[in-house]
């Protein structure tokens, strides 16, 4: 190495990548060929990429600093040499390398002479971000979920953030709500520990209702128990959306639009296992595999698949889960592609809560007493969550010339759920005539219920887009029609009580637990079709302006099997956006939107005997991005002003009223930079100072909390990786105080802070890590909720070692 760094004056040694100080450095075949391995390199300053090719060959590497400063290098992922990695990072740098043993020097390239050239390099397309394609570390600069198109996020004029695959692996999120734990204006626990589904509020709305995105297609949800479920070990990127987008996306809720892209088939291969165990006895095996099936590249494929054994924290209920998904592209041509996808996922679930009154443990018992905060009240005898669903859905896409391009995307989808339970625990009153008698406060009882439900659904969008230019001012049009359509069969049964559960010594009933009879046997059907247009004008490269409209209808039946009675309702609405984004050369971009949304409702006007119209929101939001040229850095803020209209109320007669309104005003902050090479730090802060209703049918409720809100929120999490390979990390995400949903809890659900960490490994080919959530295993209460006054503790401590090697 000295011998090295005397051969130039004032070098810089980028990286001197040793698996530790006393492991055997790797063989090099002559011409530092070495043997082809997983390489992974995110577009950046060249001086960052040679040291990430440092660190992962394990090469010693020596440049100039003059040399490498002010250039970039590209993207580039696959199974290769480091020979062939290096050429393709300096290629059109000007600069070339050569490679003895286990060494590397980079020098200007020489000039080309009528005996010799440089050899040829190819930097294929999949190295490079796309709006659906992987990304190399935490930063993407391109989605199409803001605007439908392939759009760089600095000129998306409303707020959003990406959760990349490599940071849900970072920090140790085994589903969704988790990945979003780091990101502002999300609550991802408003009902608490909850086995069953991924509950998240964006901006103080629930936005698990009417459903999430997978590929740019809805999940629609039917309402019930039954809901879709998303695999992270099969997703490249989470995406969020904040605050109405109905111009987009049609039927939809106030809050945002949470999207996940899946993996998809590449080039480049992927050969990838990975080896799981944690607490709760989780046992798990997955795998992800991608290539080209001919020598072409012209048929890819891909296969990912989970095999899951694990346990629940309480009962020794199962957590177990199958999931398979097959992908396959076929690049007709230069201009044509089409993609076929499926997935299907087998759950066999208990259920895990961690629900009882607030009674007891936000306040104590009339007597002064507390549940234990360990108890588990439901039955691990009796709950069950029988989860199947699979999808089927293709992509293809046509680019007639430089301006015309057509999409069209479509999925069917099927969706069966098993499930039974206990819900709403409280003390069992065994002397009413005494309601201070401690023998009230010495069991719980709690309400059986079952249900069966099947969904199923078929959803699809067709696009064209017009890319045209004029002098200073570019266009991208895009005209649009959708279509979806859920149907739903559901039948439960409720409001028996099971046996009581005794507080200091629980004995679990094991049945038989009877049922009362049917208490809904219904079929239910919507259908939605939306046309939309949106034009992005940009003039000069500096100023970006988005305008859409959309006009839908929605149709949507109910039938009772019990008493025969039918329901119809038809709804059309007309939304509109607009947002303003400037530009500017030093890598800001300020940036005005206005965006509007509507939802139908089921509920019929007891005085017309008409359904009510469809509810509505819209916002106002101004916010900044800045991303500092040359860096891997993203820091953004927005202010905005949040209504929903017209949502139904209920008077102190329990009759329904189209007069409901909440406003939710608030301040949010988000950061994503690496302040030196291979750190990687995130910051997320959201301050609501008001999330209140402001119309109702009930006058109580007006100046409270609809869902909880609370004022302050702030998440941080950093990452540290050592040319050892070792790999360390830690985050802390705290929530401010609150009274819960309703805005009614006696008292404050309180403020609490939870510590999450990581330490890993990473040499040749295996990659090593240990996640730990909630480090300290602390108890808190998630949230409260004032309509059925109990109260919900949030998740326990939960760690995962993960192995992962890939070839």
């Amino acid at each position: 190495m000295n011998r090295l760094m005397k051969m130039t004056p004032a070098p810089l040694a980028l990286a001197v990548a040793l698996a530790l100080a006393s492991a055997p450095l790797r063989a090099q075949t002559p011409g530092g060929q070495g043997a082809a391995q997983q390489i992974r390199i995110a577009a950046q300053p060249l001086a960052e990429a040679l040291n990430d090719w440092a660190r992962q060959t394990r090469i010693q590497l020596v440049v100039q600093q003059s040399l490498v400063a002010g250039k970039t290098a590209p993207a580039i992922s696959g199974n290769l040499t480091p020979r062939a990695a290096l050429d393709r990072l300096l290629a059109g740098s000007g600069l070339a390398a050569t490679i003895e043993g286990n060494a590397a020097v980079v020098k200007t390239a020489p000039a080309a002479s009528g005996s010799s050239t440089l050899p040829a390099v190819t930097v294929t397309a999949d190295g490079e971000e796309s709006a659906t394609g992987r990304v190399q570390g935490y930063v993407a600069r391109r989605s199409a979920t803001g605007t439908k198109t392939d759009t760089p996020i600095i000129e998306t004029p409303q707020s959003i953030s990406v959760i990349t695959a490599d940071r849900i692996e970072a920090i140790g999120a085994t589903n969704l709500r988790d990945a979003l734990g780091y990101t502002p204006s999300v609550n991802i626990s408003p009902f608490g520990a909850d086995s069953r589904y991924d509950w998240i509020n964006v901006r103080g709305f629930d936005a698990y209702s009417p459903g999430y995105y997978l590929d740019g297609l809805p999940l629609r949800n039917a309402n019930n128990l039954a809901a879709w479920k998303t695999e992270n070990y099969g997703t490249e990127r989470v995406e969020l959306l904040r605050g109405p987008s109905s111009v987009l996306y049609g039927l939809g809720n106030p809050g945002g639009v949470v999207s996940v892209v899946g993996k998809r088939p590449t080039a480049e291969p992927i050969r990838e296992l990975q080896l799981q165990v944690g607490s709760n006895n989780h046992r798990q095996v997955a795998g992800d595999f991608s290539g080209a099936l001919d020598a072409d590249g012209k048929v890819l494929y891909r296969l990912t698949g989970v095999f899951r054994d694990a346990q629940l924290p309480a009962g020794k209920m199962a957590d177990d889960r199958t999931y398979i998904a097959p992908s396959l592209t076929w690049k007709i041509s230069g201009d044509t592609s089409l993609s076929l996808s499926a997935q299907v996922m087998r759950s066999r679930a208990g259920v895990y809560q961690r629900t009882r009154p607030w009674a007891g443990s936000l306040i104590p018992s009339a007597i002064g007493t507390y549940i234990p905060a360990s108890l588990f009240t439901g039955n691990p005898n009796l709950e069950r969550f029988n989860h199947d669903q699979e999808l089927f859905g293709y992509q293809f896409e046509h680019r007639f010339n430089d301006i015309f391009t057509v999409r069209q995307s479509a999925r069917a989808g099927r969706l069966k759920l098993d499930t039974a339970g206990l819900q709403a625990p409280n003390f069992a009153t065994i002397n009413s005539d005494n309601e201070f008698d401690p023998v009230n406060f010495q069991n719980i009882t709690n309400t059986l219920y079952a249900q069966r439900e099947s969904i199923r659904a078929f959803s699809m969008d067709n696009q064209l887009q017009a890319d045209v230019h004029s002098g200073d001012w570019k266009h991208k049009i895009l005209v649009g029609v959708d279509h979806q359509r859920t149907s739903s069969e559901v039948a439960t049964s409720s409001g028996s009580s099971a046996p009581l559960l005794n507080i200091a010594a629980p004995y679990y009933f094991k049945g038989p637990f009877e049922f009362s009879g049917p208490g809904t046997n219904d079929a239910t059907r919507l259908t939605q079709t939306g046309i939309y247009l949106q034009d992005q004008i940009k003039w000069r490269d500096a100023w970006q302006l988005t305008l859409g409209g959309r006009y839908d209808r929605a149709e949507g039946s109910s039938f009772s099997r019990l008493d025969g009675t039918r329901n119809a309702t038809s709804d059309h609405k007309f939304t509109k956006r607009a947002g303003l984004v400037y530009l500017a050369p030093n890598g800001w971009a300020p940036y005005l939107s206005y965006t509007e949304s509507f939802n139908p409702t089921s509920t019929f006007d007891s005085v017309t005997k008409q359904p009510f119209k469809p509810e509505t929101g819209r916002q106002y939001e101004a916010g900044v991005r800045y991303q500092p040229p040359g860096t891997k850095d993203s820091y953004s803020a927005a202010i905005f002003d949040l209504r929903r209209k017209n949502y139904i109320s209920y008077d102190t007669e329990f009759t329904p009223k189209q007069t409901g309104e909440i406003s939710v005003r608030g301040l949010e902050f988000e950061a994503t930079t690496q302040p030196i090479p291979r750190m990687n730090l995130t910051a997320a802060y959201s301050y609501t100072p008001r999330a209140i209703v402001t119309a109702s049918a009930r006058p109580a409720e007006i100046g409270k909390q609809a869902t909880a809100v609370s004022r302050n929120q702030l998440a941080l999490w950093g990452d540290y990786r050592f040319l050892s390979g070792i790999k360390v990390g830690v985050g802390a995400r705290y929530v401010g105080s609150n009274y819960g949903n309703g805005g009614g809890a006696p008292a404050r659900v309180p403020a609490y802070t939870l510590i999450d960490a990581m330490i890993g490994y990473d040499f040749e080919r295996w990659s090593l890590a240990l996640n730990v959530r909630n480090l300290t295993n602390k108890t808190y209460i998630a949230t409260c909720n004032t309509l059925s006054k109990t109260c919900y503790f949030g998740d326990q401590r939960k760690v995962v070692a993960t192995a992962t090697y890939r070839w």
